[in-house]
C-alpha cells in the first residue's frame, strides 16, 4: 500500500452544500467552518485557487461576523511553528504540510491528491451550477480513493 493510499483510509471528508448560489456565500460559510474548527482547537489550512480569492477570504475572516475572531495568516514557511491556528494558501502545497494541520478546508475547484495528507477535509459547495459540478467531480474522486465522503446540507 502506498503512503497516499494509507492516508486516504484515514482521511475524513465532508461536503457542506449550500442552497444559496455565488462565491461570497461559499466563502462566508467557509469562514464559519474555519471559526468552528479553530474554536474546537483544530489547526486549519484553507487552500484556495488563487491570490485574489485568498485576499477575499482573508478580508472576510475579519468581517464575516460581528463577534467572530479567527486568528489567521498566510501559510508560514514553518507551519507547525506558526502560532496562527488558521493559515491560508493559494498555489502548490509544500510536501508534508499536512503534518502541521489536522484539517484542510479545501476551496479549490479541482480534485487534489494532496488533500489525502490531512486527517480531515472540509469541502464547501454552493448552488451555482459550475460549483456544483466541480463539487460532484471532487466527491466522485474521493470515492475513487476509497473514501466515503459525508454530506451536510446547510440550512440558511
Amino acid at each position: 500500500m502506498s503512503e497516499a493510499e494509507g492516508a486516504a483510509r484515514n482521511t475524513e471528508v465532508s461536503f457542506h452544500t449550500l442552497a444559496e448560489a455565488g462565491g461570497s456565500a461559499r466563502l462566508r460559510h467557509a469562514c464559519v467552518l474555519a471559526e468552528q474548527a479553530f474554536r474546537a482547537g483544530e489547526r486549519v489550512l484553507v487552500w484556495l485557487d488563487g491570490a485574489e480569492e485568498m485576499a477575499r477570504f482573508d478580508d472576510l475572516l475579519w468581517s464575516f461576523g460581528e463577534r467572530s475572531f479567527v486568528p489567521h495568516e498566510p501559510l508560514a514557511a514553518d507551519p507547525a511553528a506558526c502560532e496562527a491556528p488558521v493559515q491560508l494558501h493559494a498555489g502548490t502545497l509544500p510536501q508534508h504540510v499536512g503534518a502541521a494541520f489536522g484539517t484542510l478546508l479545501n476551496l479549490r475547484e479541482a480534485p487534489c491528491p494532496e488533500a489525502l495528507w490531512f486527517g480531515k477535509v472540509i469541502e464547501v459547495v454552493d448552488a451555482e451550477p459550475a460549483c456544483r459540478n466541480a463539487g460532484r467531480a471532487r466527491f466522485r474522486w474521493y470515492r475513487e480513493q476509497g473514501l466515503t465522503p459525508q454530506h451536510v446540507e446547510v440550512k440558511q
